[in-house]
C-alpha cells in the first residue's frame, strides 16, 4: 500500500477519533483535512492545485436550489412543534384508540407518523411525544420498556417518512455522486436523481415500517396484555368526532399540500418546502399560537440548525477534496472490485460500516463524509441511486435507536422520569431495532418497493 493510500486511510480514521472525542464537526472536518493536506504537500504526495476547485464548490453550495429546502423544512417543523399540533392530535387519538389494549401505544405510533410527515425533525418529535405521552402511559400501567421503546422508535420515523431532512441531504449528495459515476463511465449526458425521487421512493417503505410497528404492538397487546392495558371510558374521556376532525384535518391538509405537490409533479421539493413553511405558519396563526416572540424563537432555531448543516457541508467539501487528492476514491474503488461477491458484498460492507458509524457519528456527518466516498463507486457498480438512498436512510434511522449512543435514546432520556432506568429504554428499543433491520432486508430483497412508485410517476 502506497504512502498516499495510508494518508487517505489515516485522514478518515483520525476524523472519526476526533469526532468521538467531541470536537466540533464542521471545524474538525475542515481543519484536520487542511493539516493532512499540508503534510502531504511537504512530503510531495499531495497536489495543492486540488484546492483550486474549492471556491467553485462553495459557490455551488451557496446557489444550490435543492439545499434551500433544508431551512424551509426546518422552519416548517419547528413552527408545527410550537403550535400544539401534537398535543391536539395525541389527545384525540388517545380517546379514539384508548379503549383497546395498547390503544395509547397505537395512538403514539400514528401521531408520530403524522408528525414525521409534517416535521421531519427527529429530536423535536421524540421530545414532544415523550413529554406528552410518557407520563400518561406510565400512569395507566404501561410497561416502561414498551412505552419508552415505542416513543423512541416512533420519533425516528421522521428519518424515512418524507418530507425528511436526511432525504433532502441524501438527495443532493447522491445527485452529485450519480453524475460523477456516470461521467467516470464515459456517459456524458448523465441522468439525474432528485430529492423528489427519494421522497417518492421512501413513501412505501416508510408506511410499511409504521405497519410493522403497529403489528408488533398488537402482538404484545394480545400475548402480554398486562404490559399494554386498555383505558376505561373515564380515563380516556368522551370522544368527540368534531374535535377529532379539527385536530386531524390541518396536519393532513399540510401533508397533502407538501407531498401531493411533489407526487403530482406540480412542485419540486424546494417549492413544496416553501408551501409547507407557509402552511405551518398559517396553521399556527389559526390556532392562536403565532406571536412575535414565538416567531422569533422559530426563526432562531431554524437559523441555528441550518447554519450547523451548511457549516458541516463546507467542512465536508474540504475533506472530500483532500481525500480525493490522496487517491482515496481509487483506493475504495479497487477495494470494492477486489471483494468476492461483487456489488452485493460491497453493498453489505457499506451498510455495515454506516450502521457501525451510526454509533458514534451524527446522520449529517455520515451523509456528508461517508456517502460521497462510497456513493460514486457503488453507483458505478450498477446500483439504483433511489434504492441506495432509501437503504442508507433506513440504516441511519436504525442508528438513532442503537444503544448506547443512539441519539433518540439521549433525547428521550432527557424527558424520562428518574423512576424509569436507562436499561428499560434500551430493552424497549431492541424489538424496534429488529424491525428496522427486517425492513432493511425487505427493501433489499424487493427493491421494487422503492422503485415502483417513482417509475409510475415519471
Amino acid at each position: 500500500m502506497s504512502l498516499p493510500d495510508l494518508m487517505a486511510i489515516g485522514l478518515f480514521v483520525c476524523l472519526c477519533l476526533a469526532l468521538m472525542i467531541g470536537y466540533p464537526v464542521a471545524f474538525t472536518l475542515g481543519g484536520l483535512s487542511l493539516l493532512f493536506a499540508a503534510a502531504g504537500v511537504m512530503l510531495g504526495i499531495f497536489d495543492p492545485s486540488f484546492f483550486g476547485a474549492l471556491p467553485s464548490r462553495l459557490y455551488g453550495t451557496m446557489n444550490n436550489q435543492t439545499l434551500l429546502a433544508v431551512p424551509l423544512f426546518v422552519f416548517m417543523g419547528v413552527m408545527l412543534e410550537k403550535s400544539r399540533v401534537a398535543d391536539d392530535l395525541l389527545e384525540s387519538m388517545s380517546r379514539l384508540f384508548g379503549g383497546l389494549r395498547g390503544g395509547l401505544a397505537f395512538s403514539v405510533c400514528l401521531v408520530g407518523a403524522l408528525l414525521a410527515a409534517s416535521t421531519g425533525i427527529v429530536g423535536a418529535t421524540v421530545v414532544t411525544l415523550g413529554l406528552l405521552a410518557l407520563p400518561t402511559m406510565l400512569k395507566r400501567g404501561y410497561d416502561p420498556a414498551i412505552a419508552t421503546g415505542t416513543l423512541a422508535a416512533t420519533g425516528t420515523l421522521g428519518q424515512i417518512i418524507p418530507p425528511s431532512i436526511i432525504l433532502v441531504l441524501l438527495g443532493d449528495v447522491l445527485s452529485n455522486a450519480y453524475q460523477q459515476a456516470q461521467l467516470s463511465m464515459g456517459i456524458f449526458s448523465p441522468k439525474t436523481v432528485t430529492v423528489s425521487d427519494l421522497f417518492v421512493g421512501a413513501l412505501i417503505p416508510g408506511l410499511l415500517l409504521v405497519g410493522l410497528y403497529l403489528l408488533y404492538l398488537a402482538a404484545v397487546a394480545f400475548w402480554q396484555p398486562q404490559k399494554l392495558p386498555a383505558l376505561s371510558r373515564e380515563q380516556r374521556g368522551e370522544l368527540q368526532f368534531g374535535s377529532l376532525l379539527i385536530s386531524l384535518l390541518p396536519p393532513l391538509l399540510l401533508i397533502l399540500l407538501v407531498l401531493g405537490s411533489i407526487l403530482g409533479g406540480v412542485a419540486t421539493a424546494t417549492e413544496a418546502a416553501a408551501v409547507g413553511a407557509l402552511g405551518a405558519t398559517l396553521l399556527a396563526m389559526a390556532k392562536g399560537q403565532l406571536t412575535i416572540a414565538r416567531l422569533r424563537e422559530v426563526a432562531s432555531s431554524t437559523t441555528d440548525i441550518s447554519t450547523m448543516v451548511f457549516m458541516i457541508l463546507i467542512g465536508a467539501s474540504i475533506f472530500s477534496l483532500v481525500f480525493r487528492g490522496f487517491g482515496g476514491e481509487e483506493l475504495i474503488h479497487s477495494l470494492f472490485n477486489a471483494l468476492p461477491g461483487g456489488v452485493i458484498t460491497a453493498t453489505l460492507l457499506v451498510m455495515l460500516v454506516i450502521f457501525l458509524l451510526g454509533f458514534i457519528l451524527d446522520f449529517i456527518e455520515i451523509t456528508f463524509v461517508v456517502v460521497p466516498i462510497v456513493g460514486p463507486v457503488l453507483l458505478m457498480m450498477g446500483l439504483d441511486p433511489v434504492w441506495l438512498g432509501v437503504m442508507i436512510a433506513l440504516n441511519l434511522q436504525t442508528s438513532f435507536l442503537t444503544p448506547p449512543f443512539g441519539f433518540a435514546l439521549f433525547y428521550l432520556r432527557g424527558v424520562t422520569p428518574p423512576s424509569v432506568p436507562t436499561s428499560a429504554i434500551y430493552r424497549g428499543v431492541l424489538p424496534f431495532i429488529a424491525i428496522q433491520l427486517l425492513m432493511l432486508l425487505i427493501v433489499a430483497l424487493w427493491p421494487g418497493l422503492v422503485s415502483w412508485l417513482p417509475g409510475l410517476l415519471r
